[in-house]
């Protein structure tokens, strides 16, 4: 009897612990991954709800570890103000981007680099509240455009072949229209300039960005020479 009533006040005991802890937690959110740029100022971001009213006892704990592995240490710490590192990698490059009354404990880092890439942890504790999930941030930390690099030769045959095409079209349009506007003339027994016929193009052409292109670009490659009357 005894080892049964001592059973069931352990029982007893940790389900009343549990319900303290579960009633003192604290949820803290991150995002679980975040892109970055080297040497463009990046947000972590860092968001808690508490069970208990905030306080002047409030806590906020940020820690890296290298992507590497290697020892954890300590970029951040607040409490009323903020305590940046004053030492390490991250020295004079964290600065409080939060605010504590609406539950937002993000940092900012100024002019990351590659050697910044690891993870991150928030922590957050406002006693009585202080159990918590602890949650981690990877940074990853790239050269912008890395992944849009032209090579040489791809550069150049974007920079040649794309305007020749270009003006090759408009000229097989333009000589297009020109031969059926003469081809017409021709049927109804009246001929004009190519001169004449040139303008009724341009004319025709202009309420067009496309014509308006043409025209401008033709100008400067039209060798015509004018068709007897």
């Amino acid at each position: 009897m005894r080892g049964r009533a001592a059973g069931g006040f352990l029982r007893l005991g940790l389900l009343l612990l549990y319900g303290v802890c579960n009633a003192f937690s604290l949820e803290i959110k991150v995002d679980p991954e975040v892109q970055a740029f080297v040497d463009e100022q990046v947000t972590l971001k860092c968001s808690f709800k508490s069970s208990s009213p905030i306080t002047e006892k409030l806590t906020v704990d940020w820690t890296y570890q290298p992507l590497t592995g290697g020892h954890m240490e300590t970029i951040f710490h607040f409490q009323s103000v903020a305590y940046p590192a004053v030492a390490g990698t991250f020295r004079d490059r964290i600065s409080w981007v939060g605010n504590i009354a609406r539950g937002d404990a993000s940092i900012a880092i100024q002019n990351p680099t590659m050697n910044d890439n690891g993870t991150f942890t928030c922590a957050v504790k406002n006693p009585p509240d202080v159990h918590h999930n602890i949650p981690q941030t990877k940074l990853t930390v790239t050269n912008r455009g890395s992944s849009v690099q032209l090579t040489s030769a791809a550069l150049l045959s974007i920079l040649v072949f794309l305007p020749s095409t270009i003006v090759v079209i408009l000229l097989l349009v333009r000589m297009g229209r020109k031969f059926g506007v003469l081809k017409c003339r021709r049927k109804s027994g009246y001929k004009k300039s190519s001169i004449e016929v040139s303008d009724e193009l341009e004319h025709t052409e202009q309420g067009t960005c496309l014509g308006r292109m043409g025209t401008w670009c033709l100008q400067c490659v039209d060798t015509d020479e004018e068709e007897p009357y």
